[in-house]
């Protein structure tokens, strides 16, 4: 049986201790689930690393597990096995509103946000508020919101902060065209220099911005620096 590990380590270390090299890297992450029929294996054995800007697209179909291995390298779940080295700072998944507090206002999760992250209030206030494009509705209670409010405001909150890793599961964009091409803008443009981890269908987005890729299959996976090879691979799964 495969021993659990920590499954983070810490983005910053303490003065007086050695860093880890700056990256952010997979080590033998394993996922079972504990079913009616049964335990079910997501996940086994999955390893990746990339460092300062690198982009890495993780590609595979439905059930392979892409989105149980998102929520583990988010710290959203944890391993059965194996641990996620934190050398850089790395976003929550991008749009995710789990961590939404429902009877909070808007203004209220965006403090919560600032605290936790040690962010100056105004200036997240202010990113939040010109990004998101609320309006009053910041005012009111997250339950009150829509499914497309909800989705601004985790978007607009995840780049308010300047990670050095972005985690994205599929939804790169929310909202009519014209906020479309604003969230496209201030990912890929305005934030070209910043590490990713990208799981999208958009062959198309990860020709033109990823260098590497993890292909997974049946919860296994294999990272390839040939990305052509890997979307070939992928195409025939």
């Amino acid at each position: 049986m495969t021993e659990t590990l920590p499954d983070i380590m810490p983005a910053h270390v303490p003065e007086g201790r050695s860093s880890p090299r700056r990256r952010i890297a997979a080590q033998g992450i394993s996922k079972v689930y504990q079913t009616p029929t049964g335990p079910k294996q997501v996940l086994s054995g999955i390893d990746f690393s990339i460092g300062p800007g690198q982009k890495l697209a993780v590609l595979g179909r439905n059930g392979a597990g892409k989105s149980t291995l998102v929520k583990i390298i988010g710290g959203v779940e944890r391993p059965t096995g194996g641990r996620i080295v934190r050398g850089m700072s790395m976003s929550w998944p991008l749009a995710f509103g789990g961590g939404f507090e429902a009877a909070m206002t808007g203004y209220d999760n965006i403090r919560f946000i600032a605290r936790v992250y040690d962010q100056p209030f105004k200036d997240m206030i202010e990113r939040v508020d010109d990004f998101a494009e609320l309006g009053q509705n910041l005012l009111l209670p997250v339950k009150y919101y829509s499914s497309g409010m909800r989705a601004r405001l985790a978007f607009a909150l995840t780049l308010a902060i300047d990670f050095d890793c972005y985690l994205i599961d599929e939804v790169i964009a929310v909202g009519d065209q014209r906020f479309h091409q604003r969230c496209h803008d201030a990912l890929f443009r305005d934030r070209a220099g910043a590490a990713m981890i990208l799981v999208s269908h958009d062959i198309g987005i990860i020709r033109e911005y990823c260098d590497t890729a993890l292909v997974l299959k049946g919860g296994y996976g294999r990272t390839f620096t040939d990305l052509e090879l890997a979307i070939s691979i992928y195409a025939t799964l």
